[in-house]
């Protein structure tokens, strides 16, 4: 899909109803921008909530605190050793 945006004399434009459908953006959605060479890729940003439960927790470390997950990850990885 192509579309065309002006650009103010503020540097703003309006992201065209087209792109907006097709991200599915809102009022008061994030969008990132990435430059690469003379092209500029537009992305929507999830909201934080929107990934809760997207990566599975292992039974494991169910109810261990940050804290003791990450002191385990470390000691699986360099035991008493420093890296």
């Amino acid at each position: 899909m192509d579309a065309l945006a002006r650009l103010t004399t503020k540097g703003q434009i309006t992201v065209p109803k087209a792109v907006r459908d097709a991200l599915d953006l809102h009022a008061g959605d994030n969008v990132h921008f990435r430059v690469e060479g003379q092209v500029v890729v537009l992305a929507r940003t999830p909201d934080l909530l929107e990934l809760a439960g997207s990566v599975p927790v292992p039974p494991e470390v169910r109810g261990k605190t940050w804290d003791e997950i990450r002191e385990a990850a470390w000691a699986a990885q360099w035991g008493d050793n420093e890296p």
